[in-house]
């Protein structure tokens, strides 16, 4: 692949890795989601000698992951910005900063791909899911992790409601599909996936322990104000009721949906 990215809505302005709450934005969605996904990776048939492809790799937890699990194969993990990427984290790890809207690999080149949070940003995403499969060797595995926005109007909390509803029509504005996973299943089994399985994920929203929502919020506040999106006296609000201990909403359900390519095609 040629290693370079080109210029989105998600790699300059308020989404990028340019803004200063980045990083712990990543690492918010890392601790909470983190468990659920090596989960669902540990109940495939991973090998030592897998070569693994992580799309879309963030702070690269399950890119190390991987590599750890595969000491004889080789993780590819690829991004349009990699600063948060250790390239030396292991020696069988690549890093590699590239756009795949624009950019290909070789058919056949992976046992295992893996999404989280990435396909639902692309303007072409069922081609890319189409492209994805067609990069897996024989008998090889896709599993992509979306998320599944819930109404805004259908919170309990009337400033949850509106900001929910600011939020997902920021993303909207950037071309992003927040309902778009609920055909993933489907949409794998169109590429002639076998073994088709998929599961959810609820997001969590309040509670004493932990909420990777504040990150979330914190880095898209200025611009949410700013377009009229919600008020400072939404977001003032929201760190109130996020010390409430009957505070706790469900804003989103990941959907994971995996499948593997036929051995059959080689």
């Amino acid at each position: 692949m040629t290693q370079h990215a080109t210029t989105t809505p998600y790699n300059s302005g308020m989404l990028s890795n340019d803004t200063a709450d980045e990083s712990a934005r990543l690492e918010s969605i890392q601790r909470n989601v983190d468990a659920f996904t090596t989960g669902l990776l540990d109940g495939l048939p991973l090998q030592p000698s897998w070569n693994c492809l992580e799309l879309g790799a963030g702070a690269g937890s399950i890119a190390y992951w991987l590599a750890e699990r595969c000491p004889d194969g080789r993780v590819v993990a690829v991004d349009l910005d990699t600063r948060h990427l250790d390239a030396g984290r292991a020696a069988n790890l690549e890093v590699q900063e590239a756009d795949i809207t624009r950019d290909d690999y070789a058919p056949g080149s992976f046992d295992l791909i893996h999404a989280r949070y990435l396909f639902c940003h692309l303007a072409e995403r069922d081609e890319m899911i189409a492209r994805a499969a067609r990069w897996l060797s024989p008998g090889g595995w896709l599993l992509v992790e979306e998320p599944y926005h819930l109404p805004a109007e259908t919170s309990p909390f009337p400033v949850i409601r509106r900001i929910l509803d600011g939020y997902q029509r920021m993303y909207r504005q950037h071309g992003a599909d927040m309902t778009w996973a609920r055909g993933l299943p489907a949409l794998l089994a169109r590429q002639s996936l076998k073994d088709v399985a998929f599961a959810g994920n609820p997001g969590l929203m309040g509670g004493l322990d932990k909420d990777r929502w504040l990150p979330l919020l914190t880095q898209a506040a200025p611009t949410l104000v700013a377009e009229g999106l919600v008020s400072e006296a939404d977001l003032a609000e929201f760190a109130i009721l996020l010390k409430d201990p009957a505070f706790i909403d469900i804003p989103q359900i990941t959907f994971s949906a995996w499948g593997r390519r036929p051995v059959e095609d080689a």
